[in-house]
């Protein structure tokens, strides 16, 4: 849908942040050499879509890094297997030109979600099925062969495991360098290309990986190919990403379950408890109650702005969603991704259904999630978390409680917080850091007019261990259409963005830093 910016909104010096890669307006069609370089690389995408890559089975992840070694490779790369059990990951560099340029490194990632070949609409995940949608909204296969023909309609799809999650981005860099060398012109970086082979399971050993090859990986920013553009399907830059934290709540009742009609009335139920509990956590209107949890959260005219200018349809946002307003922690669904969450995963006390006994439960549990910041790291968010159920009343255990503890204290729970990893922390970029400045002037160039910023998403990827562990700002690029199915069955890939993604690419590889 059509979108228009406010610039009466914001002060000159932000206006001139959401919009400096409008000046001046450079913008042109794709040139014949990335149009050629790009329908070229279309085969070698069908190739490779052609083997599975379960992040959960080494002899895939095997196959996939030679592969893409082989095509780094052909292009100049010197290529190298990074040490991981038996899923290496996999680093390409291209030669340095003479003088003194800048080094980004590109991450994507080669390993994909497990599939159930039988919820496919297709005969296998792992063969490339070209598709157009029908006048009833409908999926109907095409001739594969239909790529390597004249006209390519920018709405057909091509529909596998990995399309889009994460394939299809790590062909188009491969493509836009071909586009480069078919005009005779070096990229304006020095480039490294990481690819991780474990990043469907989190990437549990990134930070360790990156920490031993610290010198082959050094950078002075790293790019991220991965993620849904925004949903306005213009492009997109991504700034910052939402860490997670999960812990787990147990309240304690009776020692044991007890009949209902013999102690209802005398024993007090865990359950309400709990859910009086987690009640005084949050108002009706979403906020967080904990003392705390927001402290440290500040956002400036600049961080406004640019939120301001991400075209969200919100209206559209909640219809989807089928909820008939918006929880008031933010403003809008962007401010709202700028403060830590605190999430209710699932409850559990007895039985329901036709399992339900008349019993007064012993224990009632609530699994949580919270998504932190970089203002509010989790440690932190743990010991405000312990302060607010103890302020209730709760005396905490290590444990179940013991019977000395039974007899003291009339309100017993454990608070056990899960493991929080590297891979799960939130990190973000400001939003007037060189790279971004690099990274606009390039998206002006394809375009003409600015890329949507986010200045955080909501969801958690694996950047922060990566970013942890070499030091350096980062921005997550997405290229693919929002409406991919990543990670579920009829994974798809627009091939309109697919084209546009490798124009893209060219414009941001051949701007110098």
């Amino acid at each position: 849908m059509p979108w228009s910016f406010r610039p009466h909104s914001m002060s000159l010096a932000v206006a001139g942040l959401v919009a400096l890669a409008a000046l001046p307006v450079l913008a042109g069609p794709p040139s014949d050499a990335t149009r050629q370089a790009a329908r070229a690389s279309l085969q070698e995408w069908i190739d490779v879509l052609a083997l599975p890559n379960d992040a959960n089975v080494p002899a895939d992840i095997q196959k996939n890094v030679a592969w893409f070694a082989k095509a780094f490779e052909r292009r100049g790369f010197a290529v190298s297997q990074l040490a991981n059990g038996d899923k290496p990951m996999l680093l390409a560099t291209q030669t340095p030109a003479a003088g003194n340029r800048k080094t980004v490194l590109f991450y994507a990632h080669l390993d994909g979600q497990a599939v159930k070949p039988e919820e496919w609409q297709q005969s296998s995940p792992w063969k490339a099925t070209l598709k157009q949608r029908t006048a009833d909204g409908r999926w109907a296969e095409l001739p594969i062969e239909r790529l390597q023909g004249e006209k390519i309609d920018p709405e057909w799809r091509v529909f596998a495991r990995s399309s889009s999650d994460d394939k299809a981005p790590i062909v188009m860099l491969l493509a836009a360098l071909d586009a480069l060398k078919a005009e005779g012109r070096e990229a304006g970086v020095d480039i490294k290309v990481l690819l991780d082979s474990e990043e469907e399971k989190g990437s549990p050993t990134l930070g360790r990986v990156i920490g031993e090859n610290l010198q082959a990986l050094q950078a002075d920013a790293m790019v991220v190919l991965d993620g849904p553009m925004h949903a306005s399907n213009r492009p997109t830059l991504v700034f910052g990403n939402r860490g997670v934290a999960q812990a787990t709540l147990t309240v304690y009742g009776a020692s044991q379950e007890l009949h209902s009609g013999h102690y209802g009335n005398y024993a007090a139920n865990p359950a309400q408890s709990l859910a009086r509990l987690l009640a005084s956590m949050k108002d009706d209107e979403g906020r967080v109650l904990v003392k705390g949890y927001y402290d440290g959260i500040e956002l400036d005219s600049q961080a406004r702005a640019v939120m301001q200018a991400v075209p969200d349809d919100e209206a559209a946002l909640r219809r989807r969603l089928g909820i008939a307003q918006a929880e008031s922690v933010g403003g809008s669904y962007q401010e709202s991704m700028q403060y830590p969450s605190l999430n209710v995963r699932g409850l559990q006390s007895a039985e329901v259904g036709p399992k339900a006994r008349t019993v007064i439960p012993a224990t009632a549990v609530a699994e949580i999630d919270m998504r932190t910041v970089p203002e509010t790291p989790p440690e932190r968010l743990e010991k405000l978390l312990r302060a607010h159920i103890e302020a209730q009343g709760f005396h905490l255990t290590e444990g179940a409680p013991s019977a000395d503890e039974r007899a003291r204290h009339p309100r017993l729970a454990t608070l056990k917080m899960g493991g929080v990893s590297a891979s799960g922390s939130a990190v973000r970029t400001p939003l007037d850091a060189p790279v971004g400045q690099w990274l606009r002037r390039g998206m002006d160039r394809a375009w003409g007019s600015a890329p949507v910023q986010i200045r955080m998403m909501g969801g958690t990827v694996p950047t922060g261990a990566a970013v942890q562990a070499l030091g350096i700002p980062f921005v997550i690029v997405p290229l693919v259409n929002a409406d991919n199915n990543q990670h579920s069955f009829n994974e798809n890939m627009r091939l309109g963005n697919y084209f546009d993604g490798v124009h893209s690419l060219v414009n941001m590889l051949a701007e110098p830093f």
